[in-house]
């Protein structure tokens, strides 16, 4: 594949990476030390038109590619991982799921939602089925025109306030389980409600928290599909997506590395001239630009079947990234010293958000298991996790 981007897609980086610079970056550390929503940085980016990019145009979208959205969001996460964060779920995951599964009216109703700001949440995991997702007891329940839902979800991003919500739950019909489906479940619908908030190491301008559903009525119209794989296949997008903000969270405290060692002194001379340091960095040059190819392919090379990224390229562009970001991160800390650890530099921040995308969207350990599925051609089950 040519791995060149193209003059429009330059244009959109350039124009990413400006708005970060001059809107996000100067409050980034102030999201992350109030753990409020930036509602304004979610105005910043409906207004670039960031927000629900592969939207088609007969919705309001300007229906761009996947490739497009990860280059912003890995400008966006440079400066400020919260901000990267949003651009995934306003592109990837449900967007994708709602514009691919769900009916005209759905796309008419909440499609408009997310290009005007609204960050949708995906909500699979419960307090006893985490990566087995599909141990999941949340059951909704076919009661005439409307679906009665029951069951506590745990860590949801987004949770209290992202307007749309993409519940996954067992449908059934008339006693018979029809499978795990997605239902969209609006904030404010009686019987749901937003419980225990989890308050987090990084990303903490985002609520993970509880939602919760007691006899929650949705309308039959709010089914968007039936079927566990066809929604994870969605979901692949996410995962390049995450990889991607840990990329860009990487990519930033790396760059801040560069210049610090440029100007720090030690011992009469630059520390950028020790050879011990100058490894340090080659060596993230190196992880860094592997991560970016790895997810640049996921994003551009689609499963035919399913017109989403390719499971187990997603797998292993997802896995790839997270860990070498971490590494790079911490690097680039250490390369600060003392400087790096106190909370009155980016790059502390930076250390603790870039920890999650190991954990969040499937682990790295469930992801390897998707890895090797492929090398052995075998059908992933998402029973043993992923």
């Amino acid at each position: 594949m040519d791995f060149a981007l193209t003059d429009s897609q330059r244009e959109i980086r350039q124009k990413a990476r400006e708005i970060a610079e001059s809107k996000i970056a100067p409050k980034a550390a102030h999201w992350d030390e109030t753990e409020e929503y930036p509602w304004e940085n979610a105005r910043i980016l409906a207004d670039a038109g960031f927000m629900g990019m592969n939207i088609p145009k007969e919705f309001g979208g300007p229906e761009r590619p996947l490739i497009e959205a990860v280059l912003v969001v890995e400008e966006m996460a440079k400066v400020c991982g919260i901000t990267g964060r949003i651009v995934v779920d306003s592109n990837m995951g449900v967007v994708g799921a709602i514009i691919k599964y769900g009916t005209e009216e759905q796309k008419k109703k909440y499609l408009p939602m997310v290009l005007a700001g609204d960050k949708p949440a995906i909500v699979i995991t419960e307090p006893e089925a985490g990566s087995a997702a599909t141990d999941m007891t949340t059951r909704a329940v076919l009661d005439g025109d409307e679906y009665i839902l029951n069951g506590k979800k745990k860590w949801i991003t987004g949770a209290g306030v992202s307007h749309i919500n993409l519940v996954f739950a067992r449908v059934v019909h008339g006693g018979d389980e029809q499978g795990i489906g997605a239902l969209i479940v609006e904030l404010g619908a009686e019987g749901f409600r937003i419980g225990e908030r989890a308050f987090m190491m990084g990303l903490r301008g985002i609520p993970e928290s509880e939602e919760i559903f007691e006899n929650c009525r949705v309308p039959r119209e709010n089914l968007v599909t039936v079927g566990f794989g066809r929604l994870m296949a969605a979901y692949n997008a996410q995962r390049v997506g995450a990889g991607t903000v840990a990329l860009g969270l990487a990519e930033g405290a790396f760059a801040q590395a560069v210049e610090y060692a440029k100007k720090r002194e030690q011992f009469g001379r630059p520390i950028s001239e020790f050879q011990g340091l100058q490894w340090i960095l080659a060596d993230g040059r190196i992880q860094l630009d592997a991560a970016r190819l790895l997810l640049h392919r996921a994003a551009v090379q689609e499963d035919p079947k399913t017109g989403f990224p390719d499971m187990h390229l997603a797998a292993i562009a997802k896995t790839f990234s997270a860990e070498a970001s971490i590494k790079v991160a911490n690097d680039a800390l250490q390369i600060f010293g003392a400087a790096g650890y106190s909370r009155d530099l980016p790059i502390e921040r930076m250390a603790r958000d870039v920890r999650m995308f190991t954990i969040g969207g499937g682990t790295t350990q469930a992801q390897r298991n998707v890895i090797a599925s492929g090398i052995f051609g075998r059908k992933f089950s998402q029973r043993r996790g992923g």
